[in-house]
């Protein structure tokens, strides 16, 4: 994983809320949390599109 300094230009209050929201302790954290999100989000979306009625799932207790 590559790790570069870059500068953006963060709502402060909304980063501060999702850090909150997030769990974590900074504004740097919240942003690689919040990518990691969307990315696993979109990974799943098109998992599910490429296997759309392909797939059977069984709750607890059923057979």
């Amino acid at each position: 994983m590559g790790n570069a300094m870059t500068s953006i230009r963060l709502d402060t209050q909304l980063a501060d809320e999702a850090a909150r929201i997030l769990g974590v302790k900074s504004r740097t954290e919240a942003v690689h949390a919040a990518l990691r999100e969307i990315v696993a989000l979109e990974r799943f979306k098109a998992l599910m599109t490429k296997n759309a009625g392909k797939l059977s799932f069984e709750g607890h207790g059923d057979k």
